[in-house]
């Protein structure tokens, strides 16, 4: 009975001297390599653009606790953690002009706290540049619509804004952005199609703009999106000698107008010649060009340039329509026709004129992107590096409405 007790404790002394032997600090056995943390951007940086990779990296451990703060606010940053814990990175853009701290504890392979620190400050604009679309979301344009950015500042760098841009289409439409000589306070740039849309396109535009360095201390305001259709094809044959105006649906003529354009015997009163587009449609509409008149009520008016070109109800010319031209650059209806068409023109229907002695240009406004050939129309993006080209006109005396 002894004997079996003293080969028992004999046992347990041998299991405790092996335990023992296993310990931290004992010969053949290393402790777990540290943590280390990698945070980008790194400590200390500064003027790190908004929209840049924020993350923090952990490796031969695990991150335990973290968080992104900004330090006027003391707001955190939505951030993800990975399901390894072995990354964190911000899902949120950050602010102009801020500091932020990260704070937190990774745990190395040791089993030991590694802290997670540090503190950087975002890039601050000499001014931001806000911009719009002028296409809604959910609106139902015709098939001559172009996609116009008009920038409330100057833009510097615009293959930097150009690059930042993406216009997605179903089905698939070839187009190409160009730039526009700077005006209406700003930079402009437009997007059109090839061709014209295919009618029932869908379209996503983004303008991905926030934290983007226009140039010159110049950052994007904020990120802008569109999402639109391409309605049914509508095209105006507006044919100046046969004093008559066509309008062809989805290649069926569905009226066929007598109408009367511009008299042609100055420049200011020519109809100009050339792929018009449809801006923008009012029932009443007072129209002034002093000194041949002022404030004078027109019906129905459907605008197709900002030279003053409409298409609209005019009583005064009705003798005249179908048998002359007698306006002073517009396309005159009847009373009645005019109604008629106005229900049907969709903003960028296209209103294609032909048989006068002016064409349309740049003299005439901020819409004649038709009248430019497609390659000139690629020249003028700027994604290559190179210089925007300035497209401009021998400026003419407005055709004044009516």
């Amino acid at each position: 009975m002894i004997a079996a007790v003293s080969a028992v404790l004999f046992v347990v002394a041998l299991v405790a001297g092996c335990s023992a032997d296993s310990g931290e600090g004992q010969p053949g056995r290393e402790a777990g390599p540290v943590a280390r943390v990698t945070m980008t951007p790194g400590a200390g940086d500064a003027a790190v653009s908004p929209t840049a990779p924020v993350s923090v990296s952990v490796s031969d451990g695990t991150i335990d606790q973290i968080a992104l703060s900004n330090d006027a606010s003391g707001k955190q940053v939505a951030g993800e953690l990975s399901p390894d814990r072995h990354t964190f990175r911000a899902t949120e853009p950050l602010g102009y002009g801020a500091a932020y701290t990260w704070t937190g504890t990774a745990v190395g392979s040791d089993g030991k706290p590694v802290p997670i620190d540090g503190r950087f400050t975002t890039v601050a604009p000499e001014r931001t540049v806000p911009a719009t679309l002028n296409i809604g979301d959910g609106q139902e344009v015709g098939i001559a619509a172009p996609i116009i950015l008009q920038f409330q500042g100057p833009v510097r760098d615009k293959a930097a804004v150009e690059k930042a841009l993406t216009v997605t289409t179903q089905p698939a439409t070839e187009g190409a952005w160009a730039w526009f000589p700077d005006d209406n306070g700003g930079a402009r740039l437009h997007w059109r199609p090839k061709q014209y849309w295919t009618p029932g396109t869908t379209v996503h535009v983004a303008a991905n703009l926030y934290g983007v360095d226009m140039g010159e201390g110049s950052y994007g305001d904020a990120d802008l999106t569109s999402d639109f259709t391409i309605g049914r094809s509508q095209i105006v044959l507006a044919d100046a000698p046969s004093h008559r105006m066509r309008v062809v649906r989805d290649g069926q003529t569905v009226f066929d107008f007598a109408v009367s354009y511009g008299e042609g015997n100055e420049a200011r009163n020519v109809t100009r010649s050339g792929i018009h587009v449809v801006t923008e449609k009012y029932e009443d509409f007072l129209m002034s060009n002093p000194p041949y008149y002022t404030n004078v009520r027109e019906r129905w008016a459907v605008r197709i340039s900002n030279n003053g070109e409409f298409i609209h109800a005019n009583p005064e010319s009705l003798a005249a329509q179908g048998s002359a031209n007698v306006t002073n650059g517009c396309i005159n209806l009847s009373p009645a026709d005019a109604q008629a068409y106005f229900g049907t023109a969709l903003y960028g229907d296209p209103v294609e004129v032909t048989g006068t002695s002016i064409d349309l240009s740049a003299a005439d406004g901020d819409l004649y992107d038709w009248t430019i050939d497609w390659e000139t129309w690629q020249s003028m993006s700027a994604v290559d590096g190179a210089p925007s080209p300035v497209v401009s006109a021998t400026p003419l005396a407005p055709a004044p409405p009516r």
